[in-house]
């Protein structure tokens, strides 16, 4: 078992909630995952947080989602999100110019910021995955969402227990 596992295991809850919390802003996610606490595994501890991201109501991904910032404008201070768009940090200003505007039309059809799981991927992939994504119904958007997120919370928790095991 790796050490930055075995140290999330036994964090107290409070301070396990606080890092579920910064890998994903649903707190019911958050609470799932904490339940299935000892993890043997960081593999068990993906397929748990997969098994908290099915089982989400439409509340509780929004609630998730309002933890994400628009691609190509990452929150001033949050490594993460920085780290995670870094595809957009070389982007023209026309590039970036026209991912604003995507934002803005993907957020008043859907309600919600675009949700795209950036690690590894360039501006322009990005780019083509909203315009893609605009012709989705509302429903299926949803459920792509969801697949996003749980590659992010993934990504996210597979750096916890990593950063865990550093310090």
């Amino acid at each position: 078992m790796p050490m930055g596992l075995a140290r999330f295991n036994e964090l107290e809850e409070s301070s396990a909630l606080a890092a579920l919390h910064e890998a994903c802003a649903a707190r019911a996610w958050a609470r799932r995952v904490l339940a299935g606490r000892p993890y043997a595994t960081a593999d068990a501890l993906g397929a748990a947080s997969d098994a908290a991201m099915a089982e989400l109501t439409v509340a509780e991904l929004e609630e998730a989602m309002a933890g994400h910032p628009p691609i190509g404008r990452p929150e001033p201070g949050d490594p993460a999100s920085a780290r995670e768009q870094r595809g957009m940090a070389g982007a023209s200003d026309e590039l970036r110019a026209e991912m604003l505007e995507l934002n803005l039309a993907y957020q008043h059809r859907f309600g919600h910021v675009f949700l795209i799981c950036a690690t590894g991927l360039t501006g322009e992939q990005m780019r083509d995955a909203v315009k893609e994504r605009m012709g989705n119904t509302p429903e299926r958007e949803r459920e792509i969402v969801r697949t996003e997120l749980g590659k992010i919370n993934r990504i996210r928790l597979a750096r916890l227990v990593a950063e865990d095991a550093r310090s």
